[in-house]
């Protein structure tokens, strides 16, 4: 999509007939048709009608759009009314909305990542109809002190939607100038660090024992840690596990029954014994169901304190709690012989994701597997 924001973006575009189009709210489109350089506006109304005001030409951007908003405001209902604030306002009203929807989990997860990552920096107070795509890339760099880049990849994959539901919202602003590319280790091989047995047991060992219980869960099951923290003991039924996550646009909620093998079955048989079933299976504290700044948090702690006398290869390497989930799926398929379907099915990913992320980390089964087939060679 053009930056009709963009002088030379602009000039660089091929001459049609067919105008350019960036959206300016519901409804509503400004057009830049390359060739006679003309601008005109759009938008339809609520009777499905499709609505056009030729603007000028030989404008700037700034100009045509200050044209194409009056002639909208004198449409009076015919779109909706349109909101100029910051970014901060902007996410605020992102965050009202997914409650008003009954996304209150959503909620509190993007009110976290903005808390830590916008809140706090200058981006927050920029107008969102000024932000350019300078504003954002100097944030997003700001963001990479200290941390990996797909860590990164997802801070500013939520920026991007809370600021594209603003404007749906009704918001001014330009979607172009905070649509990045993701930085080039956004990938789900990249994430996927492994750690051995005896470097999992070593972590376990200098965890607090919430923490421990927590790590321990993940290798069992190969959730992923938000949905750990998120299961209730009901949904333990003495064999097998209940796991939910969302996933799709628009996100929807995907359940599975994790089987147990006999350690697992155990262990949180012994978590949930003597407790309510609509209590936290597993919790921070005793009482308080864990949230990601805390599992985080307590992991790095952890690797810390075990660091703190651990030389050369006994030193953790500073990983996340995905890398229990990793562990389970790379085990699974090479220590155990479970089809990748079945592995598929019980973590909740796809054929494709373990064929991407985990099937080249074991070479050495896939050899033997090979091997062991006879009379197949002409």
């Amino acid at each position: 999509m053009a930056d009709l924001t963009r002088k030379r973006e602009r000039a660089g575009l091929a001459p049609r007939r067919e105008p350019y189009w960036q959206r300016l709210t519901a409804g509503a489109q400004l057009g830049f048709r390359r060739g006679p350089d003309t601008w005109v506006a759009k938008y339809r109304s609520r009777d499905g009608k499709r609505h056009l005001k030729a603007l000028g030409e030989a404008l700037e951007y700034d100009e045509a759009k200050r044209r194409a908003e009056e002639w909208l405001d004198k449409m009076g209902s015919a779109v909706r009314s349109v909101k100029r604030a910051t970014v901060r306002a902007a996410l605020a009203a992102y965050l009202t909305d997914l409650e008003r929807h009954g996304r209150a989990d959503a909620a509190r997860e993007a009110r976290w990542r903005f808390t830590a990552t916008v809140y706090e920096d200058t981006l927050a107070d920029l107008e969102l109809e000024a932000l350019t795509r300078d504003d954002v890339l100097e944030w997003r760099d700001r963001l990479r002190k200290g941390r990996e880049p797909r860590t990164v990849n997802r801070y500013v994959r939520a920026l991007v939607a809370g600021l594209n539901a603003a404007v749906e919202l009704g918001h001014v602003g330009n979607p172009s100038a905070w649509r990045l590319k993701a930085l080039t280790d956004d990938t789900e091989d990249a994430t996927a660090v492994f750690l051995t047995v005896g470097q999992r047991k070593a972590l376990i060992a200098a965890a607090d024992p919430h923490t421990a219980d927590f790590l321990k869960a993940l290798e069992h099951t190969g959730a992923r840690p938000h949905e750990m923290a998120a299961a209730l003991v009901r949904d333990f039924d003495g064999e097998t596990l209940r796991l939910a996550h969302r996933k799709g646009k628009p996100p929807k909620l995907r359940e599975r029954y994790v089987v147990l093998g006999a350690d697992g079955v155990a262990f949180f048989r012994a978590l949930a014994k003597d407790r309510l079933p609509a209590a936290p299976l597993l919790t921070e504290d005793g009482e308080t169901p864990w949230r990601r700044h805390m599992w985080c948090r307590r992991i790095r702690e952890a690797i810390a304190a075990h660091n703190k006398d651990a030389k050369g290869r006994d030193r953790l390497p500073s990983v996340g709690a995905y890398v229990m989930r990793h562990a389970r799926i790379s085990e699974l398929l090479q220590l155990h012989g479970v089809d990748p379907l079945t592995v598929a099915a019980q973590t909740g990913t796809s054929l494709a994701m373990i064929e991407r992320a985990y099937l080249k980390f074991i070479p050495a089964a896939l050899r033997d597997k090979l091997a062991a087939v006879k009379g197949s060679a002409a």
